[in-house]
């Protein structure tokens, strides 16, 4: 490998691309459209365009393609040739028409009832704030996707807006504080969890290859209870992974920082360093999408999946969200002088706020059925939404609220604007790792985003729910004659009416649950439950109110999440039927027949009882007809589900019912495996899947 900080972002039409190839005035104009959201002129589109096309070809590229994230979480793509007929031959083009926007078959993409099916036509729209790239020798160009009446028909379009919600009212608040003109930016660095697994192994497994995870299997001897892979020696084919994924992304721009071995056996993590919340989610997918690739080019597996091995722990995604400025001021800094402090108090208290008053909206923006297995589990924060300070914050905000004197700094009392807070450096307390949202010094962790899903949805949430924070302490100050005890009363009062959401303790303790339900906080346990609320009417008016959703896009969202949730079990189910129908019931009997014959033979030559095969022989008998039976209510199960009319109703039988059915019968074919020679299961089990890369 050469030297990476001479290649790194080498495939990226970035800023430095962009001034070595754009004349002087266009580049100037590049920098207003990125900085400040103004609209290319066609001419200079134009121009950009050809810049772009000429450095595309130069890098090997062919085609391009604009670059969209539909409703299904993933990425879209539709490759174009630069070749257009030139007389006898062909000349390469590339207009700025064609960069600026296409058009696409948007009939085939999920839209939740906001056009029909035979209204095809979906416009993409370049996001210049994202840098174009280069890959398998396509140019990519970011792009937000819309419908023909110009509904959000992607993840892109509402995580813009919401950016845009949250700087407005950011901008105002600064400016109270003497910030005017300064420009307020969100950041998000999201860490990957994920598993590899041998491919022979994956390719043997109909469940990992329908669903992404395991839906049967008996526990292997060893997990993860010595501890010995965490931050383990990376095994070489591992390592040899990691090292070629890792060469990838930074030619793509991407910031890959760390890698390690995590809890599980076969687990993995990787870390990017911060960058503005839009390109972080480009990051991520690209991340997610090469992940898959090399691993595959290395023999192996990336399973993405929030559980795809009972017993051992999930993987999730935390999003690490902060909000700073353009010039590089961290906005959740504590800093050190008065004025820092309360304008740090005053953010810090929007995001309590924004996290109290929509813990349902957290939740959702969480909530998928490969999650549902993760969270509240001892390796996931709780379904509880709370809010983690540490005991230094959590005291200053105590002292603020009830005007007593702070223990920490010789007992004396605070005054927001007067006092400088006591020093708290990044890490002044433990990190809570049972948090769903932390405070970790300078941000904070959004630990319940699952492995497999896009970051959009989580940092929509919190950018808008903030957004609403921040527009009402604006409205409050604006006025305000006496601003130093208005901002004190503002902060104080927010604390006392959001206090209950902030909780230092363990969130795996089995009394939480009870805790939080007597502070009144939401327990919603699965995606069904917190989906209900999603179009509550204090949602809906939310996001209509900073322009991030419609009510009918919002709707939309909320048919497209329910549909996705029943079609995964709907999809775990008949799989599980299948290979219980094809496989497992013809391997147990055949297994259970010549058992029980070597029990006659040997009962007949040597007149002995022969005990081991004859109790085998009844043990797999009546796991035999158990299975039989909860195959057939499983089945039952999910013709009643599909029954229900009503959208929710489907998905809360589907939860109830269907999935109890399929832990069912999980825990008997699991018994069965438990209890058959390796040879005669007709699946790889869990030590060969786990412990298959060397």
């Amino acid at each position: 490998m050469n030297d990476i900080s001479s290649r790194f972002a080498e495939k990226v039409f970035n800023l430095d691309t962009m001034r070595q190839r754009l004349p002087r005035d266009t580049y100037r104009e590049m920098l207003r459209c990125i900085e400040d959201g103004k609209r290319l002129d066609l001419t200079v589109a134009n121009i950009v365009a050809n810049a772009m096309k000429d450095w595309a070809i130069e890098q090997g590229a062919t085609h391009f393609t604009h670059w969209f994230q539909p409703m299904t979480g993933i990425t879209a793509e539709k490759h174009d040739s630069f070749i257009s007929p030139s007389g006898d031959g062909v000349i390469m083009e590339f207009s700025g028409k064609e960069l600026v926007r296409g058009e696409s078959d948007a009939s085939s993409f999920p839209s939740g009832g906001l056009r029909s099916t035979f209204e095809a036509r979906g416009y993409t729209a370049w996001d210049p704030t994202s840098y174009a790239f280069i890959k398998d020798g396509v140019l990519y160009i970011p792009t937000a996707f819309c419908s023909f009446g110009g509904e959000a028909l992607d993840m892109k379009t509402p995580l813009l807006r919401s950016m845009e919600a949250i700087n407005r009212q950011a901008q105002r608040v600064l400016k109270l504080f003497g910030h005017a003109g300064v420009k307020p930016v969100t950041t998000v660095g999201s860490e990957q969890e994920y598993f590899l697994v041998d491919q022979s192994v994956f390719n043997a497994r109909e469940d990992l290859l329908m669903t992404g995870r395991t839906l049967l299997g008996a526990r292997p001897p060893k997990g993860q209870e010595l501890d010995d892979h965490y931050y383990g020696v990376i095994k070489p084919r591992v390592q040899a992974f990691m090292r070629e994924l890792n060469d990838e992304l930074w030619q793509l721009g991407i910031l890959a920082k760390t890698e390690h071995n995590e809890a599980a056996p076969a687990q993995h993590e990787l870390a990017p360093i911060f960058t503005t919340t839009n390109i972080s989610v480009d990051h991520n997918q690209l991340t997610m999408e090469l992940m898959q690739k090399v691993a595959h080019r290395h023999g192996m597996v990336c399973l993405l999946h929030e559980k795809p091995f009972a017993g051992v722990n999930g993987s999730g995604k935390h999003n690490n969200w902060s909000i700073g400025t353009s010039n590089g001021v961290n906005l959740l800094d504590p800093g050190t002088t008065p004025f820092e402090n309360a304008q740090f108090l005053l953010f810090l208290c929007a995001v309590i706020q924004a996290v109290d008053d929509y813990q349902d909206l957290l939740r959702i923006s969480v909530a998928t059925a490969g999650n549902d297995h993760r969270l509240g589990a001892n390796e996931a924060p709780p379904a509880v939404m709370s809010m983690f300070l540490g005991d230094e914050l959590t005291e200053v905000l105590e002292a603020i609220e009830n005007e007593s004197a702070y223990g920490g700094r010789d007992r004396e009392q605070l005054k927001i604007g007067v006092d400088v807070l006591p020093r708290i450096p990044k890490d002044s307390t433990d990190r809570n790792r049972t948090s769903p949202f932390a405070f970790t010094g300078n941000k904070f962790e959004f630990r319940s985003p699952g492995a497999s899903q896009t970051i959009a949805k989580p940092n929509i949430v919190i950018n808008t729910a903030v957004a609403e924070s921040l527009m009402q302490f604006a409205d409050a100050l604006e006025g305000a004659q006496d601003f130093t005890q208005a901002l004190h009363d503002l902060i104080k009062g927010t604390i006392k009416a959001h206090k209950r959401i902030l909780f230092n303790g363990n969130g795996y303790d089995n009394h939480w649950p009870e805790e939080a339900q007597r502070r009144g906080l939401l327990n919603l346990r699965t995606t069904p439950e917190a989906l209900a609320h999603l179009m509550d009417e204090k949602n809906v008016a939310l996001f209509e109110r900073h322009g991030v959703f419609s009510a009918a896009e919002l709707r939309s969202r909320y048919e497209i999440l329910l549909q996705n949730y029943i079609k995964v079990i709907h999809i775990e189910a008949q799989t599980m039927m299948d290979m219980v129908s094809r496989d497992i019931l013809p391997a147990v009997s055949t297994f259970s027949a010549r058992l029980c014959r070597n029990a006659e033979v040997k009962s007949s030559v040597a007149g002995v009882a022969c005990g081991y095969e004859k109790a085998r022989c009844r043990e797999l008998s009546r796991l035999t007809d158990e299975i039989y039976a909860i195959c057939s209510t499983l089945g039952e199960a999910v013709h009643h589900a599909d029954a229900a009319e009503d959208t929710l109703e489907r998905a809360m039988r589907y939860k109830d019912d269907v999935i109890r059915a399929m832990d069912a019968l999980r825990a008997a074919c699991d018994a069965c495996e438990a209890s058959m020679p390796k040879a005669d299961w007709p699946y790889p089990g869990y030590t060969e899947i786990l412990f298959s890369v060397k």
